[in-house]
């Protein structure tokens, strides 16, 4: 197979910065996560004093834990998927399978941006218990996920699509 255009790899590396970015914002939220838990059993155990605004803080956190982790998912090509059916096509078809579940995951992120986009701005006003922030920052995590969903499976069906004779899907055992 040959090599991709120069292009391609550009657009490749910038996808997978954006990955590295989604995987190290989930790790820093999780660590936060892990600390603000570890400062919930001092305060309980310690201080007699239980922080009540930790849990309010790790459901924001594990929202953004998941979404990010998600995303980063749809960039690997690795979020879940029955591929049996697939498998069993001849290799055109299977192409035109993978690159319509792209174009769905993509369309699903649209819809799950357009949808979040809208929940920010009707929570906007409302804050969150114990944390004062905007419920807005809660679903932001819905939002950036379908943002990143449309990129990142709109970008690979759209090349898969321009470049369709020179990839082949992956063989079962390569995944």
């Amino acid at each position: 197979m040959p090599h991709p255009p120069a292009y391609v790899r550009s657009i490749e590396r910038a996808l997978d910065l954006l990955q590295l970015l989604c995987l190290v914002l989930a790790s820093a939220a999780l660590a936060v996560l892990i600390a603000s838990f570890g400062w919930l059993v001092f305060g309980r155990y310690v201080l007699n004093a239980t922080p009540t605004w930790v849990e309010q803080l790790a459901l924001l956190l594990i929202c953004y834990i998941a979404f990010l982790g998600a995303a980063a998912g749809v960039r690997d090509d690795s979020h879940i998927g029955v591929t049996l059916f697939r498998d069993l096509l001849p290799a055109r078809a299977q192409k035109l399978v993978i690159i319509a579940v792209d174009l769905a995951l993509a369309g699903f992120g649209i819809a799950m941006l357009a949808a979040g986009a809208s929940l920010m701005a009707f929570g906007w006003d409302t804050l969150l218990p114990m944390l004062n922030l905007p419920e807005s920052v809660r679903t932001g995590a819905i939002t950036s996920l379908g943002a990143l969903m449309a990129v990142f499976a709109g970008t690979r069906a759209l090349l898969r699509i321009v470049h369709f004779r020179n990839w082949a899907p992956r063989a079962p055992e390569d995944i």
